[in-house]
């Protein structure tokens, strides 16, 4: 017999998140959230020592939505890097896809790591030791290069195996400190590296950046029908959240070997891979990057892999899809990547 599931709450897209109130003792495990409708009604409220707080606590819009888009106003496109799957190569997608942005001198560009649980962008941007300059002007990002800067909560940690435990509003609040106090200056793209999932991290962005717009999402997926099914439901929930889907890349499609640069199907595609999912829900194909292993060891030395083995055929593949989302974001080719 299927166990019986409770009726989901229905998520307002559109809603701004609700002020975060300072709780005295930690969360129950059945909490409805300190920011929900229902904060000390719930059944799990009753005896809780949070309970006069949370239903006190005003739901009205978050006054740091202004400050934050003042802040971003300096910044002239933003990109989401989204995938359901974990595993897909997302976050090595966009240090690629930032280094790519960067090969073009004119350009600024920073990444900003949502994935609080599990960053992972410092230590393939080869900043991983750094740490984090506060100054009266907020916080400085990390920067790779003389156009090149990251922020990471890894650049928070003690020590670089430490553990981030920590519930939904408390990653909320990173997050927004990452768009409210940090100076980015003036940038031409920022790249947002989110974790897997359609949850606590991309509402926060996407209810943050809602007012300084943001230019889309670029989808991540590898060959399987397995990634495939995950990847549907973040394209679903762009699409109720508002957020224009730039297009689908298919990461990990084929092998190429490094001595005779030739290509095998490791992860074939079963029900016609990305390019099919394209057509079936009507978004652009960007491309299909084939593995190559010097990706990784690239991303493990923290050093561009556009820089390092630019005569790879994953490496022309990826400036084939970095023009592409260029393209749909309306730029110039001399804009996305300089002279190529």
């Amino acid at each position: 017999m299927a166990p019986s599931l409770e009726e989901p709450e229905a998520v307002d897209m559109d809603a701004p998140l609700k002020i975060v109130p300072k709780l005295i003792a930690p969360e129950p495990e059945h909490c409805p959230g300190p920011e929900s409708n229902l904060a000390g009604k719930g059944d799990a409220c009753a005896g809780c020592p949070n309970q006069a707080i949370c239903a006190t606590t005003p739901k009205g819009p978050d006054p740091d939505i202004p400050l934050i888009t003042a802040r971003l106003a300096s910044i002239k496109h933003k990109l989401l890097v989204l995938s359901g799957k974990g595993g897909v190569g997302k976050s090595t997608f966009t240090t690629m896809l930032a280094h790519a942005f960067a090969s073009n001198p004119d350009n600024m560009v920073g990444i900003m790591d949502t994935d609080i649980c599990g960053p992972s962008i410092p230590k393939m941007m080869g900043v991983e030791q750094e740490t984090i300059h506060v100054s009266s002007s907020g916080w400085s990002p990390v920067w790779v290069s003389d156009n090149l800067g990251v922020m990471s909560v890894q650049f928070m940690l003690p020590n670089r195996d430490d553990a981030v435990i920590w519930r939904g509003p408390k990653k909320n609040g990173l997050i927004k400190q990452f768009l409210k106090d940090v100076e980015w200056g003036e940038l031409d793209y920022l790249v947002v590296d989110t974790p897997p999932g359609t949850s606590d991290e991309h509402l926060s962005v996407n209810s943050f950046l809602k007012e300084s717009g943001v230019d889309g999402a670029v989808v991540i997926t590898t060959p399987q029908e397995v990634s495939l099914l995950d990847v549907r439901k973040e394209i679903d929930f762009c699409r109720k959240a508002g957020i224009r889907v730039l297009g689908i890349v298919e990461n990990m499609s084929g092998f190429v070997c490094p001595k005779c640069t030739h290509e095998s199907q490791i992860f074939k595609a079963t029900t016609g891979g990305a390019r099919r999912l394209a057509q079936d829900l009507d978004i652009p194909f960007l491309g299909a990057v084939p593995l190559d292993p010097r990706i990784g060891m690239s991303c493990d030395f923290g050093e561009s892999f556009f820089d390092s083995f630019p005569d790879s055929p994953a490496c022309k593949a990826l400036r084939s899809v970095v023009s592409r989302v260029g393209k749909e974001m309306g730029l110039k080719q001399d804009e996305i990547l300089g002279d190529d």
